[in-house]
């Protein structure tokens, strides 16, 4: 069976070309940190990433529920292969990947464990299945795909994502040993 091309409103079909920028964005800012070419500015870089996508996965929240004309997704095909980025930003993020999160703030306030590598590589997938739907011309299920996600999953995963990114900033930049701390203070007070 063809796809079938679903002629949108011109604000929904701007707001879908949107979010699809948005998630190119973020799926290039991974892709790149995941490389190993910049460890320096990884966690900044995602950081920054995460936050944008996040704005993006609100407005997809805020609208009303988009809602699939024949009431079904159609096959974008099968998912992509996402054991290599897991596997590279697991060792990007050796001896951080792992944190403490709440099973749900609302219903189920006990702990559980999480992995950013884990959470960014499901964002990641979630995010590329829509990304075929758009590209494949179907910018309604696109929408759907990404709004559903993002209730169901990848909102909850990238909300997690950015509190573990800034924790982990905060301590690399405000974490200090005290005998160099009071070096730096010494070194100021006498020139």
């Amino acid at each position: 069976m063809p796809d079938r091309i679903v002629p949108i409103s011109e604000e929904l079909a701007a707001f879908a070309d949107e979010t699809a920028a948005q998630t190119r964005a973020y799926l290039g800012a991974v892709t790149e940190v995941a490389s190993g070419g910049s460890p320096d500015i990884a966690i900044p870089v995602l950081l920054l990433a995460t936050a944008q996508l996040l704005l993006a996965g609100s407005r997809l929240g805020a609208i009303q529920d988009v809602v699939l004309v024949d009431r079904f997704e159609a096959d974008p095909g099968p998912d992509a292969d996402v054991e290599p980025l897991r596997d590279n930003l697991a060792n990007l993020f050796e001896g951080i990947d792992d944190y403490a999160d709440v099973v749900d703030p609302v219903t189920a306030a006990e702990l559980t464990k999480g992995m950013l590598s884990n959470d960014i590589t499901e964002i990641s997938l979630a995010l590329s299945h829509g990304l075929r739907h758009y590209d494949a011309g179907r910018r309604v299920e696109a929408l759907w795909w990404w709004q559903f996600s993002y209730l169901s999953t990848w909102g909850e995963r990238a909300a997690a994502s950015l509190r573990v990114l800034q924790s982990i900033l905060a301590h690399l930049r405000l974490d200090a040993d005290d005998e160099v701390v009071a070096d730096a203070e010494f070194e100021a007070l006498h020139p």
